[in-house]
């Protein structure tokens, strides 16, 4: 089966923890087969795109695959206003996609953003959770404090040394990205490398924002992809630009001081956490306090793989993913 091709869901009026409501957005969806749902959450710079090599295994294990291009991206809507990039509509949004499509529950797999978002879901909407799948992102515990304070004192109060802080000034990031997609996948969509590396390189720069001087970067690793498959993440956002994914970034403060419950009390629904050992923003050892947090736990790591797993390493991933799925859903 190839990657299905999307189609448009009008979504309804999202409600609000306040008890406000707002108008609900167009989502693309990507969908394909017939069982228990699984909907694949995508990070940034991604798209629903990201989870190609996922549908045709998925599909055939027998279960309902969804992976929807998130709000901000791609073909689905992307409001002006960066208020309505935080946690409670990102969650909604998912919400909403399960009403318009019948379905009660479902599996939530996420990679980069999109695991911070499905950790999230068991936390806002319980009632629609049948599992939680991290990929590298893992569940973490509530920070003591606002989380870009505790980023600030990492790099000394030098917001352009780490790419969430450079993100926080509207159309800063925007600017630059925007001139240039295709030069951010050719150099950012590559293969894992051994940690030594990276930590030699940060030896002599330590700098973790990568995104501000893409021109002069010496890549690692090798390209992820096919020219074509590269090319249509630079022809995608190409068109749309990078605001609406830039956007979730600028809601660390906010979420963390609106949805105070997550990390704070463990989850209940089976859970999965796939680290990869070369990632090197989303470390293994991220992981190691989500047994406190998840009473049903399993935890994975596929070696000498780095931060793009499902598109990196896929036959070892969807394994993973299937025998689990299988396990728990059975």
């Amino acid at each position: 089966m190839s990657f299905p091709a999307a189609r448009r869901l009008q979504l309804p009026p999202l409600r609000l923890p306040d008890g406000s409501s707002e108008p609900g957005i167009g989502l693309s969806v990507h969908e394909a087969g017939a069982g228990p749902a699984i909907v694949l959450s995508h990070g940034f710079p991604e798209l629903g795109y990201s989870w190609r090599h996922q549908f045709t295994p998925l599909t055939a294990a027998g279960y309902r695959v969804i992976a929807p291009d998130q709000r901000g991206y791609g073909a689905s809507d992307a409001p002006e206003s960066i208020a309505v990039y935080d946690i409670h509509h990102l969650c909604g949004d998912l919400v909403s996609m399960l009403d318009v499509l019948g379905i009660e529950k479902a599996v939530f797999v996420g990679h980069d953003w999109g695991g911070f978002l499905v950790w999230a879901m068991p936390y806002l909407h319980p009632d629609r959770v049948a599992g939680v799948v991290g990929v590298n992102t893992p569940l973490m515990a509530r920070s003591p404090m606002p989380p870009t304070q505790l980023m600030r004192m990492l790099v000394g109060g030098n917001d352009e040394k780490l790419y969430i802080l450079w993100f926080q000034q509207p159309g800063v990031a925007e600017a630059v990205l925007d001139a240039n997609p295709g030069l951010l996948f050719e150099k950012l969509l590559r293969t894992g490398v051994p940690m030594e590396e990276v930590a030699k390189r940060l030896a002599s720069d330590f700098d973790m924002n990568p995104f501000r001087r893409l021109a002069e970067l010496e890549p690692m690793g090798e390209r992820i992809g096919t020219p074509a498959e590269r090319a249509h993440y630079a022809e995608v956002f190409g068109r749309t630009g990078f605001r609406g994914g830039i956007n979730w970034y600028r809601h660390f403060d906010r979420n963390w001081e609106t949805a105070p419950e997550i990390g704070t009390r463990p989850i209940d629904v089976p859970s999965l956490m796939v680290c990869a050992a070369w990632d090197p923003v989303l470390r293994p050892e991220m992981a190691s306090g989500m047994p406190a947090l998840c009473r049903d736990l399993e935890t994975v790591t596929i070696e000498r793989c780095g931060h793009w797993t499902q598109q990196e390493r896929p036959d070892e991933l969807n394994r993973i993913l299937i025998e689990w799925l299988r396990r728990k859903l059975a």
